[in-house]
């Protein structure tokens, strides 16, 4: 491809490279024709590759122009001044939002409803810098100029508005660093698996029901028989919200 403008063969092996880490990630791609034809993350990506080119030319209309055709067509919003990795890949990607100021690292996985957004109003750098190798869970947000360490996984709905070191684990709002269970490697598999992700608030809650239920035994030389319980085998009874 030597007859080709040299920027053109860069987009090219860019756009291989963004190919091949889909068919790592994603069970349901089936073929690269697929992907490149009909992954609307991996278009939102390309495109921003040419509004990015053309923010920093300063022709800042037209790369607002391409983002906003972009955003109508796959559901994904990145503004043309955010920084965007080699194989970056969002996954489902509706309503994506990807800041202004944000910096996203190498082989970040991202899923749908996740917002890389800012918590100022003043100019300069006020959306996430984002590690290589994270995954962020679906409908996560990360907010205001923090970092997220390489490595790192946040899971669905979590709201983050701190920084993390490498290797975190977030869960919750706001998000709190749970540990990470197993053996972790500096280049994990893919994994965006939540369900097995502890529960920091439930879990405080049900030592405080058992504390309640102790404190009541050694008063009365009984539990109540009223009030709320811990679940049994993870599941609540309805009798306990009763009102």
């Amino acid at each position: 491809m030597s007859f080709l403008p040299q920027g053109l063969v860069s987009f090219i092996e860019q756009a291989k490279e963004d190919v091949v880490s889909v068919l790592e990630r994603d069970p349901a791609a089936r073929t690269a024709v697929e992907v490149a034809l009909l992954y609307p993350g991996v278009h939102a990506v390309w495109a921003h590759r040419l509004s990015n080119q053309l923010w920093k030319a300063g022709a800042f209309l037209p790369a607002r122009a391409v983002s906003q055709v972009a955003r109508a067509v796959t559901g994904i919003e990145i503004h043309p001044a955010a920084t965007i990795g080699a194989r970056v890949f969002i996954d489902h990607g509706m309503g994506v939002v990807i800041g202004e100021t944000a910096i996203v690292g190498a082989d970040v996985t991202i899923y749908h409803g996740v917002t890389l957004g800012g918590t100022s109003l003043n100019q300069g750098k006020r959306h996430p810098t984002i590690g290589e190798r994270v995954t962020i869970g679906a409908g996560a947000k990360v907010l205001g100029d923090i970092e997220v360490g390489a490595d790192s996984r946040i899971g669905a709905n979590a709201v983050l508005v701190r920084s993390v070191d490498p290797d975190s684990v977030v869960v919750g709002v706001p998000g709190q660093v749970v540990a990470r269970a197993g053996v972790h490697t500096s280049r994990p598999k893919y994994d965006a698996q939540d369900r097995n992700a502890p529960d920091p608030v439930g879990s405080a809650v049900q030592a405080l029901l058992a504390r309640v239920e102790r404190l009541e035994t050694k008063v009365t030389g009984k539990a109540s028989a009223d009030g709320i319980y811990r679940p049994v085998d993870g599941v609540w009874e309805s009798t306990d919200f009763s009102i």
